[in-house]
């Protein structure tokens, strides 16, 4: 399919989409002119930016759906006004990168008569510095002026928007058996949830079968209440390597079968209504259930399964990383900009147990809302008569990591 073509089939879905919006006709495209558009966007108009070392560049041109018989003058800019606008119509939560850290280096391009494509200029990203972790940042560039022939922009085409892809490698959370112990929270750090998310990242060493259970962690209420729960290998599931979520009044198993040795960001939502998992940073849930208002009275973490002697035998091997709860239900799109990690005063994060360490006994909360979880201050019911006793020897088997396996691409 050559590029007039292309253009033409994207634009008709654009006016398709303006007329189930409400758009007006004068918004519409003449297919008997030329049309402009930024390279790449007739198929869509976000693209990855990989920047994996400053200074990294990205090439930009204009092209027309057809030869121009005349010179083109185009003036393109970068405007990070409209990071906003994308945002409102995506329900994502991108940040415009800091001016300090981008550059355009010409704005001025010219489509030579008798050719189809301009002369190029090349967005740079000169440093890193001034970027805040956590943010996926957004850079548009967008055409801003034009003359010299009776060529058209094609609006759907007039702004490219480039997503800017960072390789991290993060630090991770491991720990032997004996470090599986509960934080229970003061009372004044008790939250009511009636909706929330709960995320984490994990890397399994391995799985077993149906029944050798692996539970990796719980966040619930003080004495246990209205818990939510992650654990694989239960009775009932469809293998050892599918994830079970017991939530408040049910349970509901993943349809993912999880793979060893690789990382994956697990994503629980409750919006009052309906309970959702997600995986990664596919927008379909992989499980769900119902249940309408439940309150889970957030105040005790557990990790690992430490009633009795199970902590050795439902123990899970593996790494942990990136464990988040929110008060509210994040959507799809926000998950998907957060999967190396999110801004540490999100809207509605209540915790953030980032794991970006690599010594203490510790696990520190970055959010700010002091949820430090000192883990020589845990407890446990070590005789399964309901009596919890302090076990401060749990910290001495944690364990702090990075190696080659701990990368993220945004």
């Amino acid at each position: 399919m050559n590029i007039k073509h292309s253009i033409i089939a994207a634009a008709l879905l654009m006016t398709s989409a303006a007329a189930l919006t409400g758009c007006s006709d004068g918004d519409d495209f003449d297919y008997d002119k030329n049309g402009l558009l930024l390279t790449g966007t007739e198929k869509v108009n976000v693209q990855k930016f990989v920047v994996e070392d400053t200074p990294a560049a990205y090439s930009i041109t204009v092209q027309a759906t057809k030869k121009v018989a005349q010179d083109v003058k185009l003036t393109v800019a970068l405007d990070p006004s409209l990071v906003d606008t994308y945002n409102e119509a995506n329900g994502s939560s991108y940040y415009p990168i800091p001016e300090s850290c981008v550059q355009l280096e010409n704005s001025e391009l010219t489509i030579s008569a008798g050719s189809a494509i301009s002369t190029a200029t090349n967005v740079r990203v000169v440093s890193t510095e001034d970027f805040v972790e956590g943010r996926s940042y957004l850079v548009p560039v967008t055409i801003k002026q034009v003359s010299g022939g009776d060529a058209e922009v094609i609006e759907s085409s007039r702004t490219l928007y480039l997503r800017i892809s960072r390789v991290i490698n993060f630090h991770h959370l491991s720990y032997d058996s004996q470090a599986s112990s509960n934080f229970i929270f003061s009372d004044d750090k008790m939250v009511n949830l009636p909706a929330y998310t709960i995320q984490f990242k994990f890397w399994s060493n391995g799985f077993g079968k149906v029944g050798n259970i692996k539970r990796v962690l719980a966040i619930e209420g003080k004495d246990e209440q209205e818990a939510n729960m992650f654990r694989f290998g239960e009775n009932g599931s469809a293998g050892g390597d599918i994830l079970q979520w017991v939530l408040p009044g049910g349970r509901a198993f993943s349809s993912t079968h999880f793979a060893a040795n690789r990382w994956y960001l697990v994503t629980c939502t409750y919006d009052g209504a309906a309970f959702n998992m997600y995986v990664d940073d596919n927008p379909t849930p992989d499980a769900t259930a119902s249940g309408s208002g439940k309150v889970t009275p957030f105040q005790r973490f557990e990790l690992g399964m430490s009633w009795g002697g199970y902590y050795s035998s439902q123990y899970f091997s593996g790494r942990l990383a990136e464990i988040r709860l929110w008060n509210r239900a994040l959507a799809p799109s926000e998950i998907a900009t957060g999967m190396c990690g999110v801004d540490s005063k999100s809207e509605g994060l209540v915790a953030y147990w980032k794991m970006n360490q690599s010594e203490g006994t510790t696990i520190y909360d970055v959010s700010g809302n002091g949820y430090d979880m000192d883990w020589t201050q845990t407890k446990r019911d070590t005789r399964e008569n309901g009596v919890l006793v302090d076990t401060p020897t749990a910290a001495n088997y944690l364990h702090w990591g990075i190696d080659d396996n701990n990368k993220c691409s945004e």
